[in-house]
């Protein structure tokens, strides 16, 4: 754990939003799957976390399918994968009704792992940066495309202190799969 005197150890966010979601016929929001392209881009997200050695404690997902999807295939990458809780709370939610999950987060987990919907994760990461590196907080104002993941850090002594303005956002990526 690395610590910073009085103010705890440096935590990590991790946001990714879905990959790419068909729109068959007939099926409700919440039942829809990935799309081809979905299903080719989150296994590079999971590669992207891994070869960033950004792999999570613990990952937080929306019990939609295609969440659940993108989490199965990116997480399929790594060795091991963490412990995932689904939450109902985390389909098309809200900044606040996001924020409550992420700060029910056990205090020994120091690297999580969101996996959601837009437009809810992408005013989270601008609600949370506090500043960004480079340009990454100009391009998440832009656009925070499916399989988008985005990486805030911040020291805090739990889950539950985490502020507006706490964080930095570190890096924002967007990994796509190689279309065969």
């Amino acid at each position: 754990m690395t610590e910073r005197a009085g103010v705890g150890p440096l935590r990590r966010l991790i946001v990714l939003r879905h990959a790419k979601s068909a729109w068959p016929d007939g099926v409700d929001d919440h039942r829809r799957p990935l799309a081809p392209r979905g299903l080719r881009d989150a296994p590079a997200a999971g590669r992207a976390l891994a070869e960033a050695d950004n792999l999570p404690d613990l990952a937080l997902c929306s019990t939609a399918v295609r969440a659940r999807q993108t989490w199965e295939l990116a997480s399929a990458q790594w060795g091991t994968p963490p412990p995932v809780r689904y939450d109902r709370r985390l389909y098309a939610a809200p900044v606040p009704a996001l924020l409550e999950v992420v700060r029910e987060t056990p205090p020994e987990v120091e690297t999580l792992l969101l996996v959601g919907h837009n437009p809810g994760l992408e005013q989270l990461v601008v609600e949370l940066a506090g500043d960004g590196l480079d340009d990454a907080l100009d391009r998440v104002r832009v656009k925070f495309p499916t399989s988008a993941l985005a990486l805030l850090t911040w020291h805090g002594t739990g889950w539950p202190a985490l502020r507006a303005g706490a964080a930095l956002l570190t890096s924002f990526t967007v990994p796509r799969g190689v279309k065969r």
